[in-house]
């Protein structure tokens, strides 16, 4: 049974790039642990940078974000924060739209690569690790191949293994299976419903609707960086309360 507690708490976030371009107003957000969100809405939106500042690859401009107990407020990091900081990545697996493998590693070296170097773990230890994981997301078999040797959907797949290689409490997924083919797509969102389901804390930007609906505990929509609305799945694609949510939906239903 899923338990309830918050494990990300973000208050009143803003995102300012350059002189004026204000990507993220003022958002407010809490995920519990077990929970799975999905984020939706229009390219260019804010998903991916609001995604990007939970683990502080983007610094947040105002605000704060606190993961599981630790709150960094927005601004430069002091020493002590970037130490808070490198914890809370430790927590969070992230896999990204391009799936970043090291094209110099095998398989097998991409997954072990975080767990020997950051987390000192024993190689032999992470490579038994590693081949558990590589077994859970169909790829016994590739363990020794380069990644250029396989297609999106297995590099995919072993972009989620790597994350998952650490441990993390959290996945955040920015847009997996937009740059795939529409027949591996299919292979990537299994991966992702079984994590689900072992209830594996998730914040996901994606445009698979069928995950979306069928996965979710929360969906919210997103439109020039600020929330519209947000609901149970059923509710927010069967009766949509905001007019800008049906237009969005409108199109990719």
């Amino acid at each position: 049974m899923k338990t309830r507690d918050t494990i990300i708490n973000a208050q009143s976030v803003h995102k300012v790039f350059g002189q004026n371009f204000h990507a993220l107003k003022g958002i407010n957000f809490k995920i519990q642990r077990g929970e799975v969100v999905v984020i939706i809405g229009p390219s260019g939106s804010g998903k991916s940078t609001f995604l990007r500042c939970l683990n502080f690859l983007e610094q947040p401009t105002a605000g704060s974000i606190e993961v599981d107990g630790v709150v960094i407020p927005a601004g430069s990091p002091s020493r002590q924060q970037l130490h808070q900081i490198r914890q809370i990545r430790a927590k969070m697996g992230m896999v990204f739209q391009q799936f970043n493998l090291f094209p110099h590693m095998t398989v097998l070296g991409n997954v072990i690569e975080g767990p020997v170097t950051v987390k000192k773990i024993a190689k032999k230890s992470a490579i038994q690790k590693a081949e558990e994981l590589l077994n859970w997301v169909g790829l016994s078999d590739k363990r020794d191949e380069f990644p250029a040797r396989l297609s999106g959907g297995p590099q995919q797949r072993v972009a989620i293994a790597r994350s998952l290689a650490m441990e993390p409490e959290i996945m955040l997924f920015d847009e997996p299976t937009s740059a795939l083919d529409p027949e591996l797509v299919g292979e990537v969102v299994e991966v992702m419903e079984r994590l689900a389901k072992e209830g594996m804390t998730i914040v996901a930007v994606t445009h698979e609707m069928h995950f979306a609906r069928n996965v979710a505990d929360r969906v919210m929509i997103m439109d020039e960086g600020q929330w519209i609305e947000e609901g149970p799945p059923d509710e927010i694609f069967t009766n949509p309360a905001e007019e800008r949510s049906r237009q969005f939906l409108a199109h990719v239903l």
